[in-house]
């Protein structure tokens, strides 16, 4: 099951930072058909936050045909978004772990590092597109 966390500091509204779990998490094979989600009061509690904050991110993945919410019962997944490159993902993750690993030891903090990795994320894109 998924463990929703949030931040504070992301300027990601909190609704959408659970769709973007949901989806990272069904993308990435942690979330399969079938799957229930946590129930909107098990997510209030762990992270503190208003009901409608859970509903509204449970909506749009229901909007989205991910999920499907069983009155009394709960949110399941109701299908996913891997594909054909999901075998690659291990072997990256790996590369990407041992990359964290040098990064934090050349003294680059979490924020430090989220901001190399996404301004050459969003570099190479543009220049894939030119």
């Amino acid at each position: 099951m998924i463990e929703f966390h949030l931040d504070g500091r992301s300027g990601v509204s909190p609704y959408l930072q659970l769709v973007q779990q949901v989806r990272h998490a069904l993308r990435l094979g942690l979330l399969r058909e079938g799957d229930r989600l946590p129930t909107v009061k098990d997510v209030v509690t762990q992270l503190a936050i208003n009901p409608n904050t859970v509903l509204k991110a449970y909506r749009e993945l229901e909007h989205a045909g991910l999920v499907a919410a069983r009155p009394g019962v709960g949110t399941f997944v109701t299908r996913t978004l891997t594909d054909a490159t999901l075998a690659a993902h291990g072997p990256l993750r790996q590369d990407l772990r041992r990359w964290l690993d040098r990064a934090r030891r050349a003294g680059l903090d979490d924020e430090s590092i989220e901001a190399l990795f996404m301004t050459t994320f969003r570099t190479t894109a543009r220049e894939d597109i030119a």
